[in-house]
């Protein structure tokens, strides 16, 4: 099956976090919320950002059309390399992005942490306050329940937020299709790590329950994003006219995407 992906979205490291550089001619015959990769090469380099060594694996990608770097979950970055690009220069990138890698680290740490009460959480593009009791959590106007009192918070709302999304984003994506004149096999909820959204060739929308979290007004434009790909396969500017008919605000959303998108994953 092949997927239909957004090469213009927010770019993240192993969270979904990145830094890109050069553009580079070609088009793009999968498209997804996401650009998907290939794994690494097995041989790797090794680069010195601000006194400290950092494993560069490197991934060549016949679809990339930039420079993509990520900070691996174990410390190591990954380097992917467009088709006919030099692995020099992207290790020269590597190197200039010692202000992005710091974010990074310091973001994920934030993002290792257990959640507790008092911990922020976004929930429908809000910042919420996680209210801990002995045997529940409220997260806005929702209350979940904790399994024996003991179950971990973090696993309790993601699994609530999961329930929530299987419930409103089909239906809202079923709505658009239908409003936009749009023939859909199946909606999709699913528990993706490197994308929002994708559209297969087959007509099958498949949606990242993270959009929960989103404003409503984001989550709909990922859901028309895809839609639009039924019509145009592709990024060309044909497909962005069909995108901007259908959502003028377009870039609104994909700067908070952009903003926002990484503290999601």
């Amino acid at each position: 099956m092949t997927n239909h992906t957004v090469g213009r979205a927010n770019r993240r490291a192993d969270s979904l976090s990145e830094s890109s550089v050069t553009n580079l001619s070609g088009t793009i015959a999968a498209m997804q919320l996401r650009l998907p990769l290939k794994s690494p090469a097995k041989t790797g380099r090794r680069v010195l950002v601000r006194g400290r060594i950092y494993e560069v694996r490197i991934a060549r990608h016949r679809r990339a059309r930039r420079y993509l770097l990520r900070v691996c979950r174990d410390g190591a970055l990954r380097l992917t390399v467009p088709r006919g690009a030099s692995i020099g220069e992207g290790l020269k990138f590597v190197e200039l992005q010692a202000d992005w890698i710091d974010r990074e680290r310091t973001q994920q740490s934030a993002r290792a942490k257990p959640w507790g009460h008092g911990t922020y959480v976004l929930f429908r593009g809000r910042l919420e306050s996680l209210e801990v009791g002995p045997v529940s959590v409220v997260c806005g106007a929702e209350r979940i329940s904790l399994v024996g009192g003991d179950q971990d918070v973090r696993a309790a709302v993601e699994a609530h937020f999961l329930s929530i999304a299987i419930d409103e984003l089909p239906a809202r994506c079923l709505e658009f299709a239908k409003r936009h004149g749009l023939n859909v096999s199946r909606v999709a909820v699913r528990n993706q790590r490197s994308r929002w959204g994708a559209c297969s060739s087959r007509g099958v929308i498949t949606l990242n329950w993270r959009l929960v979290q989103m404003p409503p007004d984001v989550s709909d434009y990922i859901l028309l994003h895809e839609l639009m790909h039924l019509r145009q396969p592709n990024h060309s500017p044909r497909f962005w006219r069909q995108v901007e008919a259908v959502c003028p605000d377009w870039r609104t959303a994909e700067r908070w995407l952009r903003r926002h998108g990484r503290d999601l994953i």
